[in-house]
């Protein structure tokens, strides 16, 4: 069921009076929710629905286990157990395949043939699963009553591409009591509009319009409407991504539950550390808590430091896909990772994280007058006197990692493209090799804009972001309902027809 459909409005239309008619009966509730997330991940095939309730069941036990056993080491035992359930269900229904195939490529050794089909989401709430039991074993979290868990990992809005919410984060909002007038309705609705145009307006448009073509028959297209096309597919990733994101958290604010934010304007970031703390931040965060500081994070010196960086980043992009090409792409990021921080070290900067604020910081601690200090403490919003050499190297930093990561998306393209692998992605870099005096077909001035007002966004403000969502609260209920309205006609005037499926539903 796909949010931007009518099927989905109509569900959710009966779901949302229902939630608030029973806000006051919480077991009654909790059913209401168990029973709609059902619906909801059934109509794409209800067979995966046992698969879900297996999930439930063996973690839920696991963590009471865990929470039970008094032993050290029987309790690592029991959660090393039921991680490696978690990863045996990832395992054999999304990467059967894959080694299967390995396994013939490499050693010419011949496994059964199986026909598995991938349930939709099963890489989001098998690591947020594993969270939770995780987290019990480390004493951050109890364990929660099975109906409570089952609400948790099934919880519609999130439930098949993210964010990856945490147990510590959604069991506290699921027991505090919920009123519609403490509800951020405005908030709501604006994030799902947002959701709603990034989706069906740039991300399906950008897609049709340039990034299928020029990805799919890149030698047959100018090296301009190839090079577009990879920075048109930034845009599409992007937009399809952070609007589910928007949707998600929009619709779960109007259910009365905060979700961690996902996406804070990824591509201003001046580096590929900042990348990640900007991209898909839930699942940055789950990698760096649940993978990298269990490797050791940078405890063990320089070289363990960049080892565990690849390291994760890898099994990041396994995780993203069944393929060798999903492997590259996370190694690619990996291998970025490792640089920049063993040039920031050189450098003598011991953090590699380089964003406004730093710039900030340093242009501060320039300036001779305490009183200008004083102002920026009292007020961080006012604006500092920034060097040139300030300027130029914030700018540099975002167009370049720009760029770094724009690479790696024609990696992690084909790695999309049924049959495709390496080759694809330099098939599109090569046609970068010739061409450039061929006028473009594919880059038209709609197209143009559209790239260059997405990437424009990015650097608004967030205190501006902030203003106007406070501005568009004050409107009254109705205007508020008629206007929301009028959005949705524009959106569905503007998208193409039809609504494609959301990219990340087969990671």
């Amino acid at each position: 069921m796909l949010f931007p459909t009518f099927t989905f409005a109509v569900f959710f239309a009966v779901v949302l009076p229902l939630s608030w008619a029973l806000r006051g009966r919480a077991t009654a509730w909790k059913i209401l929710i168990l029973t709609a997330s059902a619906v909801f991940y059934g109509y794409w095939d209800w067979r995966f629905l046992g698969l879900l309730a297996l999930m439930i069941l063996v973690n839920e036990v696991a963590a009471v286990a865990v929470h039970r056993q008094p032993k050290p080491l029987r309790r690592k035992r029991l959660t090393g157990t039921a991680v490696v359930f978690d990863l045996a269900v990832l395992g054999v229904f999304k990467y059967y395949g894959f080694f299967v195939s390995s396994l013939e490529d490499s050693f010419g050794l011949e496994g059964p043939a199986l026909d598995i089909v991938l349930p939709v989401g099963v890489s989001f709430f098998t690591f947020q699963a594993i969270s939770y039991v995780v987290d019990v074993h480390r004493q951050e979290a109890t364990p929660a009553p099975l109906l409570d868990f089952a609400v948790y990992l099934s919880f519609f809005p999130q439930l098949v591409a993210g964010p990856i919410v945490r147990a510590t984060e959604f069991l506290p909002e699921l027991r505090a009591s919920r009123t519609p007038d403490r509800v951020e309705a405005s908030r709501a609705a604006l994030l799902i509009a947002r959701g709603l145009v990034k989706k069906v307006v740039i991300a399906d448009f950008i897609g049709r319009a340039i990034v299928n073509d020029a990805f799919g028959k890149p030698g047959e297209y100018s090296a301009w409407d190839v090079l577009f096309g990879i920075y048109a597919y930034a845009i599409q990733i992007y937009s399809d991504f952070s609007g589910y994101t928007d949707m998600a958290i929009g619709l779960a604010l109007l259910l009365g539950f905060r979700f961690p934010q996902n996406f804070d304007r990824p591509y201003a970031a001046v580096s590929v550390q900042d990348f990640w703390r900007r991209w898909h931040m839930t699942l940055s965060r789950w990698l760096r808590d649940y993978l990298y500081v269990p490797l050791g994070g940078n405890r063990s010196g320089r070289a363990a430091t960049y080892r565990n960086l690849v390291i994760t980043m890898g099994l990041g992009g396994l995780w993203h896909g069944a393929a060798w090409v999903f492997v590259v792409w996370g190694l690619y990021q990996g291998l970025g990772l490792a640089i920049e921080r063993a040039l920031s070290e050189a450098r003598g900067e011991p953090d590699v994280e380089f964003d406004a604020t730093d710039v900030r910081i340093r242009e501060l601690a320039r300036l001779r007058s305490g009183a200008e200090v004083d102002a920026w403490r009292e007020d961080p919003t006012s604006p500092v006197p920034f060097s040139p050499l300030a300027v130029r190297r914030l700018w540099l930093g975002r167009i370049v990692t720009f760029h770094f990561v724009c690479v790696g998306w024609v990696v992690f393209f084909a790695g999309t493209v049924t049959g495709g692998g390496i080759d694809t992605a330099l098939d599109v870099f090569a046609a970068l090799g010739s061409g450039w005096t061929q006028a473009p077909e594919l880059l038209n001035p709609l197209v143009a804009v559209v790239i260059v007002l997405t990437i424009a966004v990015q650097f608004v403000p967030p205190l501006l972001a902030r203003q106007l969502s406070a501005m568009f609260s004050t409107v009254p209920a109705p205007a508020m309902a008629i206007g929301f309205a009028l959005w949705i006609m524009v959106v569905v005037a503007l998208g193409p027809e039809g609504v494609s499926e959301f990219i990340y539903f087969q990671f």
